[in-house]
């Protein structure tokens, strides 16, 4: 049987990345502040992401928690498009509430959106949490050359998104954003 182009791809891609983790959540932010890991924060989301990432061979190289507000969460992301990471992940602020402005945020930055990242999402999260799935605007981009992925910030979300969609497609991804 014949590869795929993907299958090809991804035989050629480099194996292992490093990852910058933004967790974007007041309540979290306010409790414990400029956090310097998941684990110190007591933030289950960041850690589920970097427990996940390191176990596939994976680095983390950056973690942030910010307060929901479109200029830390954009110094965020921007400070970690200035890092050594291959891939930015936020978690958090994707949903309607008035203070969900994660993707007010970030997507005006890309300069490239990747639509089918946040439809698969939907579609692999509509099992686990039924129709609720309209209420998240999970999102991808590219920033100065790096991928961008914004990330509902409950565990199994970010558990699905990495286990399912980003860690499988990692090398996939930045193989084609660094073309």
């Amino acid at each position: 049987m014949k590869e795929s182009t993907p299958e090809i791809h991804k035989k050629k891609a480099k194996k292992s990345f490093s990852f910058a983790l933004i967790t974007i959540s007041t309540s979290r932010y306010e409790k414990y502040g400029n956090s310097a890991s998941p684990e110190e924060a007591e933030d289950l989301s960041g850690k589920a992401m970097k427990e996940l990432l390191e176990a596939a061979n994976h680095e983390v190289t950056f973690y942030r928690l910010v307060p929901d507000g479109k200029i830390q969460v954009i110094e965020a992301v921007l400070s970690a498009l200035e890092s050594s990471a291959d891939i930015v992940i936020t978690s958090g602020g994707t949903g309607l509430a008035p203070k969900d402005l994660t993707i007010e945020s970030i997507t005006p930055l890309f300069e490239k959106e990747i639509p089918g990242f946040g439809e698969l999402f939907r579609y692999k999260s509509l099992e686990d949490i039924g129709t609720s799935v309209i209420l998240t605007r999970a999102s991808a981009g590219v920033i100065t050359g790096k991928a961008v992925f914004c990330l509902p910030g409950s565990p199994n979300a970010v558990r699905l998104a990495l286990s399912e969609i980003l860690i499988p497609e990692a090398g996939h991804i930045v193989r084609h954003v660094r073309e």
